[in-house]
């Protein structure tokens, strides 16, 4: 099964996309800005990566598809917890160029519409990094999730300490911003 966006398609990872998820797993630039901690990945890690996602439940990662380009990122809803009803999100455009062209929110609100009506989730959260200021404004400005609160010197990056932000959207969030987007078209 795929979850069709306007211009976006998530999909699942297939063994095809093993050479762009290497390269983006080691591109240092791109991991600055995301959570988390990471070290130089082999290729063979990266295929024992992806042969481990099979069907779990509880953590659904995605390629991200744009006609056009083809895979240029990576999206996912993991730690599900059923019994409440909550996920963590996270996503990442692996494809420099593509950034900041709209596609990010597009995920988002893919992301939100499949975790909400299709799954029946009722809350998600993801953490952004301080200085990740073009997240931040995706999340805050262009989607319907809020900062929830700040984790101070959580990460150490480029020699200092940086804050956590950690965000949050409900169901009712997203079907309020749904239901005005709707009204604009």
């Amino acid at each position: 099964m795929s979850i069709r966006g306007k211009r976006i398609l998530l999909r699942a990872l297939e063994m095809e996309d093993l050479p762009l998820l290497h390269a983006w797993s080691n591109d240092e630039a791109l991991w600055s800005m995301l959570g988390g901690w990471h070290f130089p990945t082999s290729r063979e890690a990266q295929r024992e990566w992806l042969m481990n996602l099979k069907d779990n439940p509880l953590n659904q990662r995605f390629g991200i598809e744009v006609k056009e380009h083809g895979l240029i990122g990576t999206a996912n809803l993991v730690d599900i917890d059923w019994k409440n009803g909550t996920a963590e999100h996270g996503m990442m455009i692996g494809d420099e160029t593509l950034r900041g062209q709209g596609y990010g929110a597009e995920v988002i609100a893919t992301v939100m519409r499949y975790a909400f009506d299709e799954l029946g989730l009722s809350r998600l959260a993801t953490t952004i990094i301080e200085y990740n200021e073009a997240s931040l404004a995706t999340y805050t400005r262009k989607t319907p999730w809020k900062i929830e609160g700040r984790q101070r010197q959580w990460y150490y990056r480029k020699g200092q300490r940086w804050d956590r932000y950690l965000l949050g959207v409900t169901a009712d969030d997203y079907r309020q911003w749904h239901a005005t987007r709707q009204g604009q078209h």
